[in-house]
Parts: C-alpha cells; sequence; structure tokens
C-alpha cells in the first residue's frame, strides 16, 4: 500500500521551531522526489521544499533560508526542519510524491504560528 503519514505539526510563538515528519511506504521512498506543500485558508497550495533521490533540494523563495528539508533512507522518512517561524508560516502543511504517474498526499499536518 502507497501511504504518506505526516506528523511534527503544532502551535509555537513567532521565532520557534518545528520538525515536521514523513513516514512514506518503502516502495515509493526508495524511488521517487519527496515534497513538502503548505495551505493557508484563503490561499492556494504551494510548494515549500523538495528533495531528490540523489539528494538535490529545492526551496521557495518565502522561507528565506529558515526551512531545511532531508531524508532519512534507514527510516522511509522526510523531514522538514523550520525555524524561526513567522505567522506567515501558518498553514496546513502536506506531504507529496508522484508514483507511476499518479500523485500520493499524505493528511496534512496543522502548523500555527502565533505573534
Amino acid at each position: 500500500q502507497v501511504q504518506l503519514v505526516e506528523s511534527g505539526g503544532g502551535l509555537v510563538h513567532a521565532g520557534g521551531s518545528l520538525r515536521l515528519s514523513c513516514l512514506a511506504s518503502t516502495i515509493i521512498f526508495r524511488h521517487n522526489t519527496m515534497a513538502w506543500y503548505r495551505q493557508a485558508p484563503g490561499k492556494q497550495r504551494e510548494l515549500v521544499a523538495s528533495i531528490t533521490r540523489d539528494g538535490t533540494t529545492t526551496y521557495a523563495d518565502a522561507i528565506e533560508g529558515r526551512f531545511t528539508i532531508s531524508r532519512d533512507s534507514a527510516k522511509n522518512t522526510v523531514y522538514l526542519q523550520m525555524i524561526g517561524l513567522k505567522p506567515e508560516d501558518t498553514s496546513i502543511y502536506y506531504c507529496h510524491t508522484n508514483w507511476m504517474n499518479v500523485d500520493y498526499w499524505g493528511q496534512g499536518t496543522q502548523v500555527t504560528v502565533s505573534s
């Protein structure tokens, strides 16, 4: 079964940190690019960060160097380490991959940053 299971969201004050985790099925984790998206109320879903199988990363300009995406092959897990969080980062964060031309999404984890 192809599944993405997210965890690590929560409520933090501005300037705080969180680490999001996405546990993926082995069959897709070993061969696919993994990505984090987010969607805030009234906004369209946007790409935050991605990492390829060989470790190439990309980030949205809006995060301004505050986030780091990484993957642990032994645990089939992709992480998003977030520091210096701002209220504008408040969103539901989704893990994403594509396997055999099918898009797979996690259920989403809520990140709320208070001012």
